[in-house]
């Protein structure tokens, strides 16, 4: 979301682009060359595990970490911080940045 999008680059420390179509995400990944990818487990288009999919074939976006952002698990499931899940690094919505920003950190240590 938008308000997500500035809050995370209201860090400093994040720059960020915004894809709202999962079809798109594969072009916007080659173009802006990200640190990380967070998909929601489900879009319009595609869902996330569609896109995960398409990156694993990919000799760019294979190598980009992801998270999932997603409603369909709770936060004691994630215990607050993202954990994996069926091999996927999960968080759960809704998400303060504080959170978001633990998350991504945590993300990019493990990969």
């Amino acid at each position: 979301s938008r308000a997500m999008k500035l809050n995370l680059e209201d860090t400093g420390e994040i720059e960020v682009r915004t894809e709202n179509r999962g079809t798109n995400a594969l072009g916007a990944v080659h173009e802006f060359r990200p640190d990380l990818v967070i998909l929601d487990v489900i879009m319009p288009d595609m869902d996330g595990a569609d896109v995960e999919k398409q990156f694993e074939t990919d000799e760019i976006a294979k190598k980009v970490p992801i998270i999932f952002l997603t409603t369909i698990v709770t936060k004691d499931d994630t215990k607050d911080r993202g954990t994996m899940i069926g091999g996927r690094f999960v968080m759960a919505k809704p998400i303060s940045i504080d959170k978001l920003v633990n998350g991504i950190e945590e993300r990019l240590k493990s990969s």
